[in-house]
């Protein structure tokens, strides 16, 4: 993982290069912890070589997923980073295209960089943390 910090203003702003063989969700995360980010949204672009998704079912409560064996493009990768019991979170959706051109998306469970994932990460001002809903039977950000 390379990154350099472009905004130094009211909210930072990071470019974040993730290199062939990273796992995404463990570099953000990773760089989230080093940084002590408390709150942030991303966008990113670029490919993976394997994916794991995933949708979320209300009646289980639970994640079922959904795993890609195949080279991958990201086209839209977009998240935040929150706090939860304190401890970071990050909740990530993506839409990734096959080589024929299908789109697949979900929530980002893995992602296996190849050969790169170019972020940009802005942090915010404002401190936002997750509680637990009962009724969804997950974290949500409550304001």
């Amino acid at each position: 993982m390379n990154f350099k910090l472009l905004n130094d203003d009211k909210q930072k702003t990071y470019a974040i290069v993730l290199e062939s063989g990273e796992e995404a969700m463990e570099q953000i995360l990773a760089f989230a912890d080093a940084k002590k980010i408390a709150a942030s949204q991303f966008t990113a672009i670029g490919a993976f070589s394997e994916t794991t998704v995933g949708f979320f079912d209300f009646s289980i409560k639970d994640y079922k997923k959904t795993h890609f064996n195949q080279q991958m493009e990201v086209l839209s990768l977009m998240g935040d980073i929150t706090i939860f019991k304190d401890e970071y979170k990050i909740h990530g959706h993506i839409v990734l295209a096959k080589e024929d051109g299908s789109a697949y998306g979900g929530h980002l469970m893995k992602g296996i960089v190849h050969p790169t994932l170019e972020i940009i990460l802005t942090e915010s001002p404002v401190y936002l943390q997750r509680k637990m809903d009962k009724d969804a039977g997950i974290p949500l950000i409550k304001i």
